[in-house]
């Protein structure tokens, strides 16, 4: 680790801030702004952190961010890769391997979420990792988990703990299993061996008889459109369209889920929607 660059750090935060305007990054303009682009608060809201810590920064001052607080930041400016790899650096890190899931959001898919307010939506790296999702889908599966390494997996915990499979009917849950293991095939051959889905791979064949079964079947595919139905504890089954925008390397996908109109499913939504996911967490 390297010492930061403190001028060009913060230099650079103030320009990626002032390019963006609240709707780029699903907020209200509220009132008249006398500066460009967002307020130093609403950054930090984004990024969440305190608005001391991050004018601190963009001030040259305060200790040296750590690559979670700047994936944070990468995420709540809408970098590129390129201006995210920038961004570690001249923060004295290394940039992160592009190639290892670093979970940095393609600024593409963030926009889109950005407008769906509506609907559950959530944006899942290719190893089944909730990076980012709306207010709804909060509602709907939970805050993601955010600790441990191969624990952030719903592939993985699908495999290791019995709560993970609660949320889909007893009856769907062979086929949810196949889904998983197709899809964690499509990232080892994209990753490779030594990469975090091949350890993944390793760790879960050692652990999940199941996992291992499956995965000697050689079944590869992608996340596609599908129906599911979906089991809240309070509202009960949830009947939902779900369909896929991917990134052009296919690492990253923005779920939309969406009922029928004017159908029940619909109107537990709108209850979610109403409640949030406070009274039901």
């Amino acid at each position: 680790m390297d010492r930061p660059d403190r001028a060009a750090l913060a230099a650079f935060l103030r320009s990626r801030r002032e390019r963006l305007q609240p709707a780029d990054v699903g907020l209200l303009p509220g009132l008249r702004r006398r500066a460009p682009g967002l307020r130093r608060e609403e950054v930090a809201q984004l990024a969440t952190m305190s608005t001391d810590y991050y004018t601190r920064l963009e001030q040259q001052r305060g200790p040296q961010p750590s690559t979670p607080m700047l994936a944070s930041l990468a995420r709540a400016l809408r970098l590129t890769p390129d201006e995210r790899d920038y961004l570690f650096r001249v923060a004295g890190h290394d940039a992160p391997d592009r190639l290892q899931g670093t979970g940095h959001v393609a600024p593409a898919l963030l926009r889109v979420l950005d407008r769906l307010a509506d609907t559950p939506a959530l944006i899942l790296s290719d190893l089944g990792e909730t990076l980012v999702q709306n207010r709804l889908a909060t509602a709907l599966y939970g805050e993601p988990v955010r600790t441990g390494d191969l624990e952030r997996s719903e592939i993985y915990r699908w495999f290791t703990t019995d709560t993970a499979r609660l949320v889909y009917p007893a009856d769907d849950r062979p086929r949810q299993s196949r889904a998983l293991v197709a899809s964690l095939r499509a990232a080892y051959g994209s990753m490779g061996r030594s990469s975090r889905a091949g350890r993944m791979v390793r760790e879960l064949q050692r652990r999940s008889a199941e996992f291992a079964e499956l995965w000697d079947r050689q079944e590869v595919a992608q996340r596609f459109a599908d129906h599911k139905v979906i089991v809240h504890p309070e509202v009960g089954p949830i009947a939902l369209d779900c369909q896929a925008l991917f990134t052009e390397d296919q690492s990253q996908a923005l779920l939309v889920l969406t009922a029928e109109p004017r159908s029940e499913a619909e109107e537990k939504l709108r209850l979610l929607a109403v409640v949030g996911a406070e009274s039901f967490g």
